[in-house]
């Protein structure tokens, strides 16, 4: 009997431990979910007040990616090409495909990307789909890029 109660002992000692375990990982969990992030690094700031300064104005995680990804469609030269053609004038396909020597099929394909990304429009003029530079943005960043680069 004596053994008994304390298997008993012993069991309820073990549950009531798993329990606290749960809840201090439990809360652990909710406090980094509070925080919106978990530590990667290994290092420790030399600056703190500088990080500290300079981490409100990060902007958010997925506006970065969306970032990333623009320069992504911006970073391949077939694309630079038809954009600098587009700066110039409005054009349809088939003039790009020839101006670039080019299929009018992988044309339309880089042009389908560069619509994704908002970076040109196309509108039907007849049979013909002619496509343009979709703002005067796409015009800018293309020119401070340029510039840059011409430094």
């Amino acid at each position: 009997m004596i053994e008994q109660l304390f298997n008993c002992q012993v069991f309820v000692f073990v549950i009531v431990t798993y329990l606290y375990m749960v809840e201090q990982l439990f809360n652990h969990a909710i406090i980094n979910s509070m925080n919106n992030e978990t530590k990667k690094t290994d290092c420790e700031p030399i600056n703190l007040d500088l990080v500290n300064k300079i981490k409100p104005n990060m902007p958010d995680l997925n506006l970065l990616y969306e970032l990333s990804d623009f320069f992504k469609v911006m970073g391949d030269g077939t694309r630079i090409q038809l954009l600098w053609a587009l700066e110039q004038s409005e054009m349809c396909v088939g003039d790009l495909a020839v101006l670039l020597n080019m299929t009018k099929s992988a044309v339309s394909h880089q042009l389908k990307v560069l619509r994704t990304a908002k970076l040109v429009r196309a509108h039907k003029n007849g049979k013909k789909v002619y496509y343009a530079l979709n703002d005067s943005h796409v015009k800018d960043i293309f020119e401070k890029a340029l510039e840059h680069i011409c430094e």
